[in-house]
């Protein structure tokens, strides 16, 4: 009879541990389900032009990159430049809006701008990038979209940093402004340059 009731007892405890088990795949299928991270995938940006008036605006390198997702070459001149620049601030190629400062930047060596978070203002947006086959947080201006680059979190090369963070980002989508220097004027929706890009836009259509 012992024997029966011990018996008992390990088969009792096995269903228990199953069914724990069976709870904890459900829990974890349900997890699966939901986003890592709540990234705003299809945003609406507050400064809207058509490629074509894009392509008035940048050169070909800041548009393949900023509108076009592009990468620029690691090491290239504008990350000596980058390199050598002091104090200031970090605004977006195509609107003009601060994105990082001297302060959040750091050398990590990778070839490309390196900053451990950004500027207080919050206008860097983060959104999961699923090209080339991998996942990666892909970064854009919040303002009008321009693609910036990539932020990557746990790194060794950013493990020294306050946030174990490296934004990786592509020089020429950013412009920068010496600390005491004027910075860029906003791309406003309504301003005449605007409306001036996407009236030249108009009468090319025209021809």
């Amino acid at each position: 009879m012992k024997t029966n009731v011990l018996r008992e007892g390990w088969l009792l405890g096995g269903a228990l541990l199953l069914g724990a088990a069976a709870g904890v795949l459900h829990l974890q299928a349900e997890d699966s389900k939901q986003p890592a991270k709540k990234m705003d995938q299809k945003p609406q940006f507050e400064v809207q032009l058509p490629d074509e008036a894009w392509k008035q605006k940048l050169t070909l390198e800041q548009y393949a990159v900023a509108r076009q997702a592009g990468t620029e070459r690691p090491f290239g001149k504008v990350y000596q430049e980058f390199e050598a620049q002091g104090e200031g601030d970090y605004h977006c190629v195509c609107c003009g809006v601060r994105l990082f400062t001297s302060k959040e930047k750091f050398h990590s060596g990778c070839g490309w701008p390196s900053f451990y978070d950004d500027s207080a203002d919050n206008n860097v947006l983060e959104r999961v990038d699923d090209s080339h086959g991998m996942r990666r947080v892909e970064t854009v201006c919040k303002r009008c979209g321009a693609h910036l680059g990539h932020v990557f979190d746990g790194e060794s090369i950013s493990a020294g940093t306050p946030t174990n963070r490296r934004f990786c980002i592509n020089g020429v989508a950013i412009v920068f402004v010496a600390k005491g220097e004027k910075p860029p004027p906003l791309l406003e929706p309504t301003s005449k340059e605007v409306k001036a890009l996407k009236e030249k836009v108009a009468e090319g259509d025209k021809q």
